[in-house]
């Protein structure tokens, strides 16, 4: 089968050995990849070192249909129309664990719309609900709210009972859009007062959650937008992994400051996180309620112009790349 791998040189389209399910695994014909930006960590080496390596398959998510299921797999069957997230899913045959596949909520949703959701659903259901501990009539500010998951996470926190919603990004054209994903309000995160303008469209409060993509320079920007008793997730470091950090007024406030990343977390961990997030989200995503836009879309022959669009960060939504 062709996938991309990773080389010396950044990647090439190869013919590897097409992978086998294991007992608690699903096989999938790959017909469409959703980018993520950890991706392109890991087609550079990554931020922590050689997080890919030459012959490393890198791509988090995928759909198609299920040619394959283990064992001791339950729920799923061949030909069954599938969305997962894992490893190795920029090839035209990916395995999952049982426990990242979802069924495409319905039968019109494409394969290319559907790749836009897996992640997206992990990630900011465990984010907003579960660590960030949302409760109705709160407050939710979500930094880079224009990436796909950033614009889940507005949708997630509107549907899951918050009373303002408030997102951010650097461009007017962007932040024009984010009213359309749960956006009650639309900050400029470049400018230095953008804190005052996020208590400001809170009443004069601070902001209950803020579900934080960006982390570095924002880190302090953000104490200062917090209310007293709020809670802080950092979810990515797009901005810096290191920054100047005000540990008095995180003492003075008494935030509740939490990192989260899928890299630690254990199997069992993750199938939690998605009965969870379908538990919740399962009747909007089969409504169409909540859903992503994609940005641009690429053949799999074009994926180096895929990832060249993602390192410009002038997307909005999600990138795709489709296989037959």
């Amino acid at each position: 089968m062709k996938a991309v791998v990773v080389t010396a040189n950044g990647f090439e389209i190869a013919e590897v050995a097409k992978p086998t399910a294991g007992p608690e695994q699903v096989l999938v014909k790959v017909r469409a990849c959703g980018l993520n930006r950890a991706d392109l960590g890991v087609l550079a080496g990554g931020a922590h070192g050689k997080v890919g390596g030459a012959g490393t398959i890198p791509g988090m998510e995928w759909a198609g249909e299920v040619e394959e299921v283990g064992a001791r797999v339950r729920g799923f069957k061949p030909g069954d129309r599938v969305m997962c997230s894992g490893t190795a899913g920029y090839a035209e045959y990916a395995v999952a664990d049982w426990g990242r596949v979802m069924d495409i909520p319905n039968d019109s949703m494409s394969y290319e719309q559907a790749v836009t959701l897996p992640i997206a659903i992990q990630t900011m259901h465990n984010a907003v609900v579960t660590v960030g501990e949302l409760r109705k009539g709160e407050t939710v500010l979500v930094q880079g709210a224009s990436s796909g998951v950033g614009l889940m996470a507005m949708q997630i926190a509107k549907l899951m009972g918050a009373k303002t919603v408030i997102g951010t990004s650097t461009t007017p054209e962007r932040r024009a859009q984010l009213k359309n994903f749960g956006a009650d309000f639309a900050i400029d995160n470049s400018d230095p007062q953008w804190p005052q303008h996020a208590i400001e469209a809170n009443g004069g409060n601070g902001v209950d959650l803020i579900i934080d993509q960006l982390s570095g320079p924002f880190g302090n920007q953000n104490l200062e937008a917090c209310a007293i008793l709020g809670r802080i997730v950092n979810v990515g470091r797009m901005a810096g992994r290191f920054a100047e950090f005000d540990f008095d007024l995180h003492a003075l406030k008494r935030i509740k400051y939490t990192g989260v990343t899928f890299r630690t977390r254990s199997v069992e961990e993750v199938r939690s996180i998605t009965s969870l997030a379908l538990g919740d989200l399962g009747a909007h995503l089969e409504s169409g309620k909540l859903s992503l836009p994609i940005d641009s879309t690429f053949a799999f022959a074009d994926i180096a112009q895929a990832f060249e669009r993602m390192r410009t960060n002038k997307h909005f939504g999600k990138i795709v790349v489709t296989l037959g």
